[in-house]
């Protein structure tokens, strides 16, 4: 196996570590978002137009910022990589 593959088994870890924070961010954005946006004692069985732009609004900003922390992470992730092959070029080389 090359450097850098990973194994069956690791990569149904990741898929199943990756599912689990997936299902986590969903659970985070439900609450907060139920709470900021639909009052404790509510009259009707419906959402209010008011109630479901605020969802809307709520989980749009929650996409957003994950996605953006994503991306970041994705990016710090590749400079480390790229850093760790420059020690190890390095350490071969001595």
């Amino acid at each position: 196996m090359a450097q850098g593959e990973l194994s069956d088994a690791a990569m149904k870890f990741v898929n199943e570590l990756e599912m689990e924070m997936m299902v986590d961010m969903y659970n985070r954005m439900t609450v907060a978002c139920q709470k900021k946006c639909i009052p404790a004692k509510y009259k009707d069985p419906d959402l209010t137009k008011g109630e479901a732009v605020c969802i809307d609004r709520c989980v749009a900003k929650y996409l957003e910022v994950h996605d953006r922390i994503g991306k970041k992470l994705t990016a710090l992730s590749q400079q480390d990589e790229a850093t760790m092959k420059k020690l190890q070029q390095q350490a071969q080389g001595n």
